[in-house]
């Protein structure tokens, strides 16, 4: 129960104050235990701060995988269209998303190596998911497409990366109007005598 409360509130310190501005002293405080009794957990702040981005890193995916995949009850297009709109929603409300994304793109530096691989992996699953669900709309005849299916998944892919980079970067308002102005680009791009 402790090393959970304890992933709990570091999540929290790290989302608020990034890697460098979370302390374990302060960390240990919030929890209620003293600062050597995390070691009874975690080797220290690295172990305890991967700990935290792995277990952020599934949930993240699992969102994912449940936005992604195949579905009979809402159109390919709106499928596709409000797993942006949510994943937006989940930045603004979710701080372990915010905590996500911001590490993806701006890791601690002596642990760069392996945050970026979970990251990078992440969205590697993330491109197969969309992937499958293309291939899918595709068998069904939900779509026909201009483009073959990597493309179209890459070109998704790079909607969503745009919209991230809108979100670290900038705000809701803009991230909003990236998004608009390149979804109607991009589904218009791929559609083949809709």
């Amino acid at each position: 129960m402790t090393a959970k409360k304890i992933m709990e509130t570091a999540l929290h310190h790290f989302a608020q104050n990034g890697y460098e501005g979370a302390s374990l002293r302060d960390i240990s405080a919030a929890v209620g235990i003293k600062k050597p009794s995390i070691y009874n957990h975690f080797k220290g702040k690295d172990e305890l701060f991967m700990a935290v981005y792995q277990d952020v890193a599934a949930k993240e995916l699992s969102f994912a995988e449940a936005y992604l995949t195949p579905d009979s009850k809402s159109t390919f297009k709106t499928q596709l269209y409000h797993f942006l709109i949510q994943y937006m929603e989940r930045y603004e409300s979710e701080e372990e998303t915010k905590f996500f994304l911001r590490m993806s793109f701006f890791p601690p530096t002596h642990l760069r190596m392996e945050s970026m691989k979970l990251s990078m992996g992440y969205i590697d699953k993330m491109t197969d998911l969309a992937k499958i669900l293309f291939t899918s709309a595709a068998n069904r005849g939900s779509i026909r497409l201009n483009v073959s299916i990597e493309q179209a998944t890459g070109a998704y892919m790079a909607i969503l990366d745009s919209v991230f980079v809108e979100m670290l970067y900038g705000d809701k308002e803009r991230a909003r109007k990236r998004l608009e102005a390149s979804w109607h680009v991009f589904w218009q791009g791929i559609r083949s005598g809709d």
